[in-house]
């Protein structure tokens, strides 16, 4: 079975959005055109990018119109009672905030073995398997 990757809602975001950081907007959307693997998005991933969007000023029938674009490239997950009873887990072993923990539980569950997110540790392994790669992590702060 290949392997799968998690995309966080951050990296559809600057993908989709120029910003004020124009290297990160050309790397999001870099690495979303060189994913091979199966993208496993959650249904959080998809709140989130509509609740940034948002606020951000955007009219809903473009934040639909990116939403559908991923949704159609890209696997959807559920959250359900064992994905909440994992992201406590998560949280509890790697203290990492609530919705990042769904994140994390979101990934493991779905057996993903890297986790494109801009919000955690660049290159933590979590339970042995999922690899969290910050795809903007220049390599020195």
């Amino acid at each position: 079975m290949p392997d799968k990757v998690f995309v966080d809602s951050n990296i559809f975001i600057y993908a989709k959005i120029k910003t004020q950081d124009a290297e990160k907007h050309i790397g999001a959307q870099s690495l979303l055109r060189s994913l091979d693997r199966q993208v496993i998005i959650s249904i959080q991933v998809l709140n989130e990018f509509y609740n940034t969007l948002v606020r951000l000023g955007l009219d809903d029938a473009t934040i639909q119109s990116f939403l559908k674009q991923i949704m159609q490239s890209a696997l959807t997950q559920s959250i359900n009672k064992s994905t909440i009873e994992l992201c406590w887990e998560m949280r509890n072993g790697y203290h990492y905030s609530y919705y990042d923990s769904l994140i994390l539980a979101s990934a493991f569950e779905s057996r993903c073995t890297i986790l494109y997110s801009e919000d955690m540790q660049h290159g933590q392994v979590i339970e042995k398997t999922l690899k969290i790669v910050n795809p903007f992590y220049s390599g020195h702060a």
